[in-house]
């Protein structure tokens, strides 16, 4: 039986030569994650909405 991921890609951004963007969203709580990759370094952020809290949509399982 194949394990399901935990996390899917919601998005993928290219910006500049050595800077990528991605949103991530965790399976189990819905909550979506900003991860900013530029050169050697990385960083990971919950994205926020309007109001300051945390974006949740839950994912399907079948995606």
């Amino acid at each position: 039986m194949k394990k399901e991921k935990r996390f899917v890609r919601v998005l993928d951004e290219s910006i500049g030569f050595a800077m990528a963007c991605t949103v991530l969203a965790d399976r189990e709580t819905g909550v979506h994650y900003l991860v900013v990759q530029n050169g050697n370094g990385s960083g990971i952020t919950p994205l926020l909405d309007a109001e300051g809290k945390p974006v949740v949509r839950h994912i399907p399982r079948d995606e």
